[in-house]
């Protein structure tokens, strides 16, 4: 980023940087896509305990996610302010936070059997789903380092650095995936589990590049993130905390709400739980394109913020906002029209093939409402706003969404009848996006209303 002031608009750095991050998420969802083909066509019994253990992972790495992901405003600030020499201090601080979120997420990781039978998951899955989980847990620590590193990358405006990284990791993890999952070369077949060892080994090498490069590229030395770690400052811990807890703990009102009926469809049998799956991994996957967008976004009215550029911030938060609404109204009616095709490449199961097709209608709704309130709430994140998102994703996410999907599906809701399906969740979880994204837009209207105009009054942590 440049502090030269364009005469038209933000389009093109934003583009820019969010297709840089687009391409590097798209990498990183291809883990997930493999994933889910090869255990579809390794077994469905095997599709349907991935739909369930990645669920359960997903909820916990992306809530935690979100926690260090929020530190992207404080770093793209002090890069706008040119306190680069700053940055080094703050994030070596961040590495405390980092550890409790490796704590708290492997403790879950290895003792998912309560919420397993909580939700009802059938016994014949449970197993493979530990064991699944189980090797996860110990790839998440390498995982959030990672996305820490990638966390500042995209702060300073280096995108490509980590996409770079994340496409030479999706080579290793696609041959990886199917040789452990099949066997092979003297190696028997893992089955499931094999995805998961797979996923352990990228992530661990992921980790060591993104080390080597801090170290030794040139592009972050301004930031002197190599020194001697300092001991806990507990007070900018503690900014970290009152910025990353209630954005980490949005998320996981967020992703639960949408990983949780992976959990209550699979009672509903293999069949409706596979579909659900393929429904699932399409919807995450075009939720690359507004994520990319939004942390572009941010980054981009971050970085005008530390500048002390108002309304610059205000105009790049526009730019954004436009281009995710036109993105998700390709993706959705992609999905609408091609939802028989995308279903068929996931499996060959004329039955999942079936639901599947008609689970996407639903996600095209969802995926519109979806784009519109993640830009809100990042670009809110950079005004420090993360308490009231908080409240709103409670209320409607979990009990608009995930209550009435669940009150639709197995006991009524209202005139109609138990639905039996999975397509109950999708319809009202897409409700309750749409309502979400219309007071995210009220909210981050009325922040630029208020901040539009005059710089900002406290400093960057």
């Amino acid at each position: 980023m440049t502090r030269q002031l364009q005469s038209d608009s933000d389009v093109r750095p934003i583009a820019q940087h969010a297709g840089t991050v687009l391409v590097g998420q798209l990498a990183v969802m291809a883990f997930s896509v493999t994933d889910t083909i090869v255990a579809g066509r390794f077994a469905e019994g095997a599709l349907a305990a991935l739909s369930v253990a990645s669920a359960i992972f997903i909820s916990v790495f992306v809530s935690l996610m979100g926690v260090l992901q929020a530190l992207l405003p404080v770093w793209a600030e002090l890069h706008g302010a040119r306190r680069e020499h700053e940055v080094g201090q703050s994030v070596r601080q961040s590495l405390y936070l980092c550890a409790a979120t490796i704590v708290i997420g492997m403790a879950i990781l290895l003792n998912p059997g309560a919420l397993l039978r909580w939700t009802e998951v059938p016994d014949g899955m449970r197993e493979e789903v530990e064991r699944y989980l189980g090797v996860l847990a110990f790839s998440l620590a390498p995982a959030l380092l990672f996305r820490l590193f990638s966390t500042l990358s995209q702060s300073l405006g280096l995108p490509k650095v980590v996409t770079t990284l994340q496409i030479g990791a999706l080579f290793i993890k696609l041959p990886l995936s199917i040789w452990l999952t099949f066997g092979g070369a003297g190696l028997p077949a893992l089955g499931l589990v094999g995805c998961g060892w797979a996923t352990l080994v990228v992530n661990w090498l992921l980790l060591g590049s993104a080390v080597w490069l801090l170290r030794h590229e040139q592009s972050y030395r301004a930031c002197r993130i190599w020194q001697r770690i300092e001991a806990p400052d507990w007070k900018q811990i503690g900014q970290f905390v009152r910025l990353g807890v209630p954005a980490g703990l949005a998320v996981l009102v967020e992703v639960t709400s949408f990983t949780l009926m992976a959990l209550f469809i699979a009672r509903l049998g293999t069949a409706d739980s596979a579909a659900h799956q393929i429904a699932s991994n399409l919807t995450a996957l075009a939720y690359m394109v507004p994520l990319s967008l939004a942390i572009a976004t941010s980054a981009r009215v971050s970085w005008w913020l530390g500048a002390q550029e108002p309304v610059r911030a205000r105009q790049a938060c526009r730019t954004g906002l436009l281009l995710a609404v036109g993105c998700a109204l390709v993706l959705s009616a992609g999905m609408l029209l091609l939802r028989r095709q995308l279903g068929g490449i996931y499996s060959d199961n004329p039955q999942v093939i079936a639901v599947a097709s008609v689970l996407l209608v639903a996600t095209a709704l969802y995926h519109l409402s979806d784009a519109v309130q993640t830009l809100c709430v990042f670009v809110l994140r950079c005004y420090r706003i993360t308490v009231a998102p908080l409240v709103i994703y409670c209320t409607l996410l979990w009990g608009v969404g995930l209550g009435c999907s669940y009150a639709l599906a197995y006991h009524g809701l209202g005139p109609w009848a138990p639905m039996q399906s999975p397509l109950a969740f999708w319809l009202m979880s897409a409700l309750a996006l749409l309502l979400t994204a219309v007071l995210f837009s009220a909210l981050l209207w009325r922040t630029l209303r208020r901040y539009g105009q005059q710089p900002l009054l406290r400093p960057a942590l």
